[in-house]
């Protein structure tokens, strides 16, 4: 089973997503820890994504691609993957489709946690007093809420004509959340 999670920066993708971990047998691909990974590791492209990160906007479509490839093609991951931030845009999206098609893949669910930016906001200044994270202050938190709700309409269009979208209401606890989710994936696996 492939799912894709998506929701704005401070949503709780990868608390969901690791709740789906642990409870399905999958791998979480986190294109946010992806990119820290990069980061942190002080790579060439690590330093360009910092920069990119940094100003507000989002990493290429590019970039990030080669990034998702590596693990769509590894057979240990074959039809057991969270796509946590990814697809941000239609291109991505249609991107992801073509790679899982050419190895023989498919996305199953696509889950879209919805949350205000008030939410979100909250969320992420808690979050910067546990984990220190760079990206996290409230004035680029909702430069990226505002780039991601621009972006993200035609990409839950898209999932929806396949009726593969599934909105679930982000404002709930942690626990309802993800009872809500394993109903909603329970549904689709009989």
């Amino acid at each position: 089973m492939n799912i894709v999670i998506f929701g704005p920066p401070g949503a709780g993708k990868g608390t969901q997503s690791n709740f789906l971990v642990n409870k399905y047998d999958l791998y979480q691909l986190s294109t946010g820890e992806l990119l820290r990974y990069e980061i942190n590791n002080k790579t060439p492209l690590g330093s360009e994504i910092s920069s990119i990160i940094n100003s507000g906007r989002l990493v290429s479509d590019e970039i990030v691609g080669k990034l998702i490839k590596e693990y769509i093609s590894n057979k240990i991951y074959k039809n057991r993957l969270i796509f946590d931030g990814y697809p941000r845009n239609l291109n991505q999206a249609k991107n992801l489709e073509n790679l899982l098609r050419k190895y023989d893949q498919k996305i199953d669910m696509v889950l879209k946690l919805s949350v205000s930016l008030e939410t979100v906001c909250r969320r992420i200044l808690e979050r910067k007093t546990l984990e220190k994270r760079a990206d996290d202050n409230e004035r680029i938190a909702i430069k990226r809420y505002e780039t991601y709700e621009k972006n993200i309409k035609p990409v839950t269009d898209f999932y929806n004509q396949s009726n593969l979208l599934k909105v679930v209401d982000g404002e709930k606890s942690i626990a309802q959340i993800s009872n809500e989710i394993s109903g909603l994936i329970n549904s689709i696996k009989g």
